[in-house]
């Protein structure tokens, strides 16, 4: 069956999501996460061979980076959409896989895009975008994080590059009726497009949130040094918590085969 076709925004503006495959992890350190803004900056201030200024592929109004996902506002400039965040996510992926010896996709099939047709949809993704962290557990308060566009409209002094055309939006909305509206929680009632998530699936940072909360383990690849007991008690109740055995293996480095056979303590 043929892909139904991206819907076209009349202002070039999009919400774009892209995701790990299989909802992983796919910024594992903070130089990773440094890396896709860079990326980013490429696309904002490209240039030739000789170094020379070329036109800008796209102009970001926001983005978030979350550890396994990323969201981002966009308005195509002089290359289309699709190519763009092609260039990024083949150039991250090629990255990443060298850097953790891994091979194949990293991000999910096809990335998914809305578009943003008018100012008050505007706002809201605005919002819906940088609240992501505090809506997914990562911090409690919008600017306590460090990867989203939301230091740059603030003003926030650390050395991550400032990509986004924060003064055009300034212009039209000033920053104390941002900040305002930016930390207000927005009501479960806005409809926003994101991943679709199966149902009893958990991703990447559900296990080794898990993991971490329940047997204090610092990374799910420590669960290597229990013993065969207790590796294995904790593998059945991570697989009970909805962990599929091919992502246990990933993060841990264990067997699929081991984590197939694990059973708990004392149990069938």
């Amino acid at each position: 069956m043929a892909r139904p076709l991206r819907e076209i925004s009349s202002t070039g503006i999009y919400h774009v999501m892209l995701r790990g495959i299989n909802r992983q992890i796919i910024f594992e350190h903070p130089v990773d996460y440094q890396k896709f803004i860079d990326l980013l900056c490429l696309m904002i201030s490209p240039s030739d061979e000789l170094g020379r200024p070329l036109p800008s592929l796209c102009r970001i109004y926001a983005y978030c980076l979350m550890p396994n996902h990323v969201h981002m506002i966009i308005q195509e400039k002089s290359e289309n959409l699709s190519i763009v965040i092609h260039r990024i996510a083949t150039a991250y992926a090629l990255y990443y896989n060298k850097k953790y010896e891994r091979c194949g996709h990293l991000f999910q099939d096809r990335f998914k895009s809305e578009p943003v047709n008018d100012e008050a949809y505007f706002v809201t993704l605005l919002r819906y975008v940088h609240q992501n962290p505090v809506a997914g557990g990562l911090c409690k308060h919008v600017v306590d994080y460090e990867w989203s566009s939301w230091g740059e409209y603030i003003g926030k002094s650390n050395d991550i590059p400032r990509i986004c055309s924060v003064s055009a939006i300034l212009r039209w909305k000033p920053i104390e009726e941002l900040r305002e509206l930016v930390n207000e929680p927005l009501p479960k009632t806005i409809q926003v497009i994101d991943f679709d998530r199966r149902k009893g699936s958990v991703d990447d940072c559900d296990v080794v949130e898990f993991l971490g909360e329940t047997y204090g383990l610092r990374h799910p690849s420590d669960l290597q040094l229990y013993t065969k007991e207790r590796r294995n008690e904790i593998l059945q109740a991570t697989k009970e918590f909805g962990a599929s055995i091919k992502q246990l293996s990933r993060l841990t480095g264990i067997g699929e085969k081991i984590i197939r056979n694990a059973k708990e303590r004392n149990g069938a």
